[in-house]
């Protein structure tokens, strides 16, 4: 059963950090009224935020940060509650006072806790479900791994403050699931259990249920359920845990007669006052307890912890326990008379404590046992490695992109071995599949822990190494996709975090992308940068069938802000992109990338391109010198786009520039910046697209990727792709019946020159 927190061994001040808990509670509540009922709004949209959300974190936030936290220890806070830890900084003196005025300002502070946006120190970045409770595991195997390769001060506890209502996204069980996960004792998760979601109560009473569930997959679990009054008190004691959520819920809105009446117990014993204080009693807002689970969960270094602590929304609002209260806000008489309760003053919300005051000396000590040296308390240890323009591989016969990303990483291991060092890469359950074995071979698996036994070392029929050290290189997780990009986003961050920056690639199947999407973006908003490789990719997966054919991934690539989409047809443009983007990875400036990989070999003797070309977006594989029609290609359609060339040459006296993109985002952006849109090389899309002859694109994906091309060339087009789902077979049928096969490409061009 779950471990049920006591009162603390060691005796804290906890009137002066009551005192302080009460001027938390203000400034969040402030935060939020200042910028819905006293700043001016032009646009008159809505402002939001979270007033019950964050009162209900008060308590939890307060005795973690007051009385537990270490400087190197890392907290993601729960996204409604980012008023709370704003007044919290402020209180340290990590944020300036103008900035209490700017909640969801232009420029000022954000939504949600931004640790790439926000002007005070942030360590995860929120407001993604479910994201943002898991991003400190990844954190911790993220430390945990640059703390065993390179030299880095030691971390501390990595720590998420979620709402129990977070507990029902899926990403949250995913990463819980993770046998790795079990392993990992600087984790502890702290549950707002205030039994709200944003529409309704959570239903039921799930605690012991949730307990369970993570008590299964290893975790160490503490409830912080009563405070000192409801203890004592077992008739109403019993009665308050055996009632469902929505019943207490209602019950907080009742006054002392209706409640009396409808508890059914006996509570003679206590006056008017005391039952509705009692009533609310909840562990959560104990100070004293909270800060005896904390130190609980220190006391468990083995395993991961979570702590339930039973809270109210709303927690001394008017809006206490309204079902509707989630994003409710104080009326100006409100504000007044919560200031009266609280003792501050309205007028001069942003006050801080007497100085010489035990809440002032209180919050003092706190900064200095705090503080990390500098903003985020990092320094840059290291600068990434310089990396090669290539790798001295001659690319000849036939290759797919995927069998040249597999030796892409044995060959730079060689030739560079100081950017081999620093590479991770990461799959689900998927390394070898993707082209990852010599790879892994090379470098081994990184685990946790001592080193484990390879039962198949002698086994001759094995050609994959599975070697699991503690200096692998290779993480292979289990099949989640999102639990790959929540790692590398941040595996990608270490160069902020830890100050040694890491070079993350991950490894997923092409039509998986869109179920990583979200995670995946939001680990790039947050500061991390890694490469993550699709393959293999599209209907060109023919046997696969149209469960595992991707046809959204080149507009994903292209839409993704802080990432360059590539999409290379040649084993040579692959290792030079590759390369680039590696060399824009662990840096302030850096920028992601995702690459969109096929397993059909081309003849790498079509390819023409130069290495600034490529790293354009595009070249010319066929230059006609008076063209008639120009065929855009990408990726694996390469051979279709040749033979339609010489088929129109041939038989119908048509000459045709043959373009091959390298990567349709980069020509996106020229375009943009031809028009002063955006940042790009302007010159790109007029070197493909010189005199304007009619276009005919064609992508194994949907056709509207390169679509932009005719207001780019300012010519017709015909758009070639794949619109409707796949099915198996021969890519030769495949692409008869999806219309991007040669033959189609010539159509589309007569077509065009008829007009």
């Amino acid at each position: 059963m779950a471990a049920t927190a006591s009162q603390p061994e060691q005796q804290l001040d906890l009137e002066a950090l009551d005192r302080v808990q009460r001027r938390v509670l203000w400034l969040a509540t402030a935060i939020v009224h200042h910028a819905n009922r006293v700043r001016p709004n032009a646009s008159g949209v809505k402002v939001g935020g979270h007033q019950a959300s964050s009162a209900s974190m008060v308590s939890m936030m307060t005795a973690l940060w007051f009385a537990h936290l270490q400087a190197p220890d890392r907290v993601s806070v729960k996204p409604h509650a980012s008023p709370v830890l704003h007044a919290i900084n402020f209180l340290l003196g990590r944020l300036d006072r103008r900035y209490l005025t700017t909640l969801r300002e232009f420029g000022g502070l954000q939504s949600y806790p931004s640790r790439t946006k926000d002007p005070d120190p942030v360590d995860y970045s929120t407001g993604s479900v479910g994201l943002g409770a898991t991003a400190p595991i990844w954190g911790a195997l993220a430390h945990r791994y640059v703390a065993g390769h390179f030299d880095v001060p030691r971390g501390g506890r990595q720590i998420a403050l979620i709402g129990d209502a977070e507990l029902d996204e899926g990403a949250c069980w995913e990463a819980i699931a993770d046998p790795v996960v079990s392993k990992l004792g600087e984790v502890m998760w702290v549950v707002d259990l205030n039994r709200q979601s944003l529409d309704r109560v959570v239903p039921d009473i799930a605690a012991g249920r949730l307990a369970a569930m993570f008590e299964a997959a290893g975790w160490h679990c503490v409830m912080v359920k009563h405070g000192p009054r409801l203890a004592r008190h077992a008739a109403l004691r019993e009665r308050v845990d055996d009632m469902p959520n929505e019943e207490y819920q209602r019950l907080l809105r009742a006054e002392a007669g209706e409640l009396r009446t409808r508890l059914e117990v006996d509570a003679s014993d206590l006056d008017d006052a005391d039952l509705l204080a009692t009533f609310r009693d909840l562990g959560g807002h104990d100070l004293g307890a909270l800060v005896d689970a904390y130190r609980q969960a220190d006391a468990e270094r083995g395993r991961p912890t979570v702590v339930f602590a039973y809270t109210i929304k709303g927690w001394k609002l008017p809006t206490e326990g309204h079902p509707a209260n989630h994003s409710a806000l104080l009326n100006a008489e409100q504000f007044g008379e919560l200031a009266a309760a609280l003792g501050t003053d309205p007028e001069d919300p942003w006050a801080g404590f007497p100085g010489g005051s035990a809440e002032a000396e209180l919050c003092a000590a706190t900064g200095r046992r705090l503080d990390r040296g500098g903003r985020d308390g990092g320094k840059f240890v290291a600068d990434p490695p310089a990396v090669p323009d290539d790798l001295g591989r001659e690319h000849k016969g036939s290759e797919s992109t995927q069998q040249a990303f597999g030796r892409f990483f044995v060959d730079l291991v060689r030739e560079a071995p100081a950017v081999g060092e620093r590479v991770v890469t990461v799959s689900p359950d998927v390394g070898t599949s993707t082209n990852l074995g010599g790879w892994i071979n090379k470098v081994g698996i990184w685990s946790l822990g001592k080193e484990r036994i390879d039962w198949f070392a002698d086994d001759t029929d094995t050609l994959v190494r599975w070697r699991e050290t503690d200096h692998g290189r290779h993480v292979e997780l289990g099949i989640a996709e999102v639990n790959l990009v929540g790692l590398l986003g941040e595996l990608g961050a270490t160069w902020r975090q830890d100050g040694q920056p890491l070079l993350p690639v991950g490894t997923i199947y092409d039509p998986f992308v869109a179920r990583a999407l979200e995670p995946w973006s939001f680990g790039i908003y947050a500061g991390g940068q890694s490469i993550l490789v699709g393959t293999p990719s599209g209907v060109t997966l023919g046997p696969e069938g149209g469960a595992h054919q991707s046809v959204i991934t080149p507009s994903i690539g292209i839409e993704q802000p802080g990432c360059v989409a590539w999409e290379p047809a040649f084993g040579q443009d692959l290792e030079w992109t590759l390369l680039h983007a590696l060399g824009r990875l662990g840096r302030p400036d850096g920028t992601s990338a995702y690459f969109r990989l096929s397993t059909r070999p081309i003849d790498q003797g079509l390819h023409t391109g130069t290495r600034e070309e490529v790293l354009s977006g595009g070249y010319r594989l066929r230059s006609a010198g008076d063209p008639g029609v120009a065929i855009a290609v990408m990726g694996a359609l390469v051979p279709e786009a040749i033979e339609a060339a010489d088929v129109l040459a041939e038989e119908a006296g048509v000459r045709a520039d043959v373009v091959c993109v390298a990567s349709a985002d980069l020509l996106f952006r020229s375009f943009q910046a031809r028009a002063g849109l955006g940042e790009g090389d302007p010159a790109t899309i007029d070197r493909l697209f010189g005199r304007p002859v009619p276009i005919v694109t064609l992508v194994d994906g949907h056709p509207h990727t390169l679509a932009f091309l005719a207001g780019a060339a300012g010519a017709p087009i015909a758009c070639l792709g794949v619109q409707r789902f796949g099915q198996s077979g021969d890519i030769a049928e495949l692409y008869e019946h999806h219309q991007i096969d040669a033959e189609s490409v010539v159509g589309a061009a007569l077509d065009l020159l008829d007009r």
